[in-house]
């Protein structure tokens, strides 16, 4: 919507201008301009009401005529409502107001000038918010002690909090600064906001935080606004990536009013939420396709590293497998050495067989457990260990073995035990002089 053009001041309109200005303090221009048009160009009633507003004295004026929603020359992206303060009527009407003039006028200005200098010498004590939520809460309280139960939901947080809510959900944010001293918050209170209508508007369309500027929180976010007058509402949304203030409403406003306000503003701002909406709806599918992307690429990483990893448990498993077998072969080739040595070294140890015409010999066969049989002669008089070192010496005998007799099937005690440390000899073991000895395979046992 476009702001409307303004036409050319005249050189009286410009002084009365200029003169306001320098009554008020005010620094906008466009402001001045707005006061003095909705008071007809009537300077000393636009001061008149300047200085209700700022001092919450009563108005001798009655309200005009809502004028329509008009676009803040400030910032045409805002829109501003104003309900402007009533003019005196009649003789009796005008007769009080030039007779109090310059009493009100001297008093809020020596009023000014007190405050301005109390500033330096006690800062103000709202100029520190140190609990924020706190003084939302307090308002609240204090609101349904003076005016009932029956209002608009407030949101019970800070002032940022409730931007931050409204940014995340993509809602409207209506902010009321409630004016403690102002002559039309009461009336504002109890006959627009507390109405059903309201409440029920509001609750149902939009976020609705509220504070007093008697509050360090109120006093803060009124700073941030920097509100003309009481009752203040301002409506702010998401827009171009940002909170903004898309509607100002100042002055007593009426419920009907207010709603149709609120309504343009909505209307007229929709597109952009929905922009807002749309845009943040493909961020979320972006977003959400690379998180799919992402989790289908752990998951395909994932299973490449358990396949590495099976492949490499498989690989070390083989390598164990080899190196075990490899030990085995190296330990069974060491075993097999050392008893090659150990027969080699009893054989160079065996006593010369004796000839057959001794007539201590002894001739005895043995049958060897692959079913060969071997044959030497001994001496009666040697020991029975003599003929188990030529057994295990030979290249066919089993590691560990027995001899037993045929009959009586006995087993040769060849080796020494604790009960008998010294085996006997052939003669005492009762051997004749032709034996047929078995010997008998103790490796597996």
């Amino acid at each position: 919507m476009a702001a409307p053009e303004e036409p050319e001041l005249s050189q009286a309109q410009t002084e009365k201008l200029l003169q306001f200005q320098d009554l008020t303090g005010l620094e906008s221009m466009d402001q001045c301009r707005r006061t003095l048009e909705q008071h007809n160009w009537n300077i000393e009633a636009a001061v008149q009401d300047r200085l209700n507003e700022q001092e919450g004295v009563p108005s001798v004026f009655n309200p005009p005529p809502s004028r329509p929603l008009q676009v803040n020359t400030a910032d045409h992206r805002v829109y501003s409502y104003i309900v402007s303060r009533p003019q005196p009527r009649g003789l009796l009407g005008w007769s009080y107001y030039l007779i109090m003039l310059p009493f009100r006028f001297t008093y809020y200005t020596l009023l000014d000038i007190f405050r301005f200098a109390l500033r330096f010498i006690r800062p103000d004590p709202r100029g520190r918010v140190t609990d924020p939520v706190g003084d939302v809460v307090s308002f609240i309280h204090s609101f349904e002690e003076k005016y009932g139960r029956s209002h608009p939901v407030f949101y019970q947080g800070t002032y940022s909090q409730a931007l931050n809510d409204a940014k995340q959900e993509l809602r409207f944010l209506l902010v009321y600064l409630h004016g403690e001293d102002h002559q039309d918050t009461d009336e504002f209170c109890r006959s627009t906001l507390c109405t059903e209508e309201v409440a029920t508007f509001l609750n149902t369309r939009m976020l609705f935080w509220a504070c007093s500027t008697s509050k360090p929180e109120g006093y803060r976010v009124s700073q941030a606004l920097r509100e003309n007058t009481y009752p203040f509402l301002a409506m702010i949304m998401l827009k171009d990536h940002k909170m903004t203030v898309v509607g100002r409403l100042e002055g007593l406003i009426q419920p009907e009013d207010l709603i149709n306000q609120l309504t343009f503003i909505m209307d007229a701002n929709q597109t952009h939420l929905m922009s807002e909406r749309l845009q943040r709806e493909e961020r979320n599918q972006v977003n959400e396709l690379r998180k799919q992307q992402d989790e289908a690429y752990r998951a395909s990483l994932r299973a490449d590293q358990e396949k590495d990893r099976k492949k490499r448990e498989e690989e070390e498993q083989l390598r164990q497998e080899e190196e075990k077998m490899r030990q085995t072969a190296l330990a069974e080739e060491r075993r097999r050495r050392t008893l090659e040595e150990a027969k080699e070294r009893k054989s160079e140890c065996l006593p010369p067989e004796p000839p057959s015409d001794d007539p201590e010999s002894v001739k005895i066969v043995f049958k060897m457990p692959n079913d060969t049989r071997v044959e030497r002669r001994f001496l009666f008089g040697q020991s029975l260990t003599v003929i188990y070192d030529f057994i295990f010496s030979l290249k066919e005998s089993p590691e560990k073995f027995q001899i037993v007799t045929n009959f009586p099937r006995r087993v040769l005690p060849c080796l020494p035990t604790e009960e008998q440390p010294n085996p006997p000899t052939l003669k005492e073991a009762g051997l004749s002089r032709s034996e047929v000895l078995f010997v008998q395979d103790l490796t597996d046992d």
